[in-house]
């Protein structure tokens, strides 16, 4: 999973993310949160991983919504892996309580985007002028899915 965020870190444009994460680092997000989170890995017939997503509580949301990350490997999009590890956090997220999903987006990365509202996302919110670790300004545009 590591080499597949790093991948898209590495390309730009598409994350908020700047820099490499390490796997151990993955491995204290999955363990945050425990009961609150839930972690899904989409994976070849030859069990290599091409996609991951993940939902996790977020203190600027309401207790009854969580956060989404999406993430799938360069040069596998639009083949159906996003709406599949879909399908499994709406039913975990329920499971864990929520009632609404969150994701955030870089109003620049249009592929994010149309993804999100092509699974029933809708624009709730408009962060202007974020700053990225480096300092560059992006808009963020917050889509709500009700569970």
């Amino acid at each position: 999973m590591a080499e597949i965020l790093n991948q898209i870190v590495q390309v730009g444009g598409t994350t908020a993310m700047q820099k490499p994460t390490a796997p151990s680092v993955l491995i204290e997000w999955m363990d945050a949160h425990q009961g609150r989170n839930g972690w899904h890995v989409a994976e070849t017939p030859e069990k290599q991983i091409v996609g991951f997503q993940y939902f996790e509580p977020n203190k600027k949301l309401p207790i009854e919504a969580c956060d989404i990350a999406s993430f799938v490997r360069i040069g596998a999009v639009k083949m159906g892996i996003g709406t599949g590890l879909f399908e499994a956090t709406k039913i975990a997220a329920r499971n864990a309580g929520y009632r609404w999903i969150n994701a955030t987006i870089r109003a620049d990365k249009k592929g994010g985007l149309a993804y999100y509202a092509s699974l029933g996302f809708e624009i709730w919110r408009l962060d202007c002028d974020v700053p990225l670790s480096d300092g560059t300004l992006v808009d963020r545009i917050s889509k709500r899915f009700t569970l």
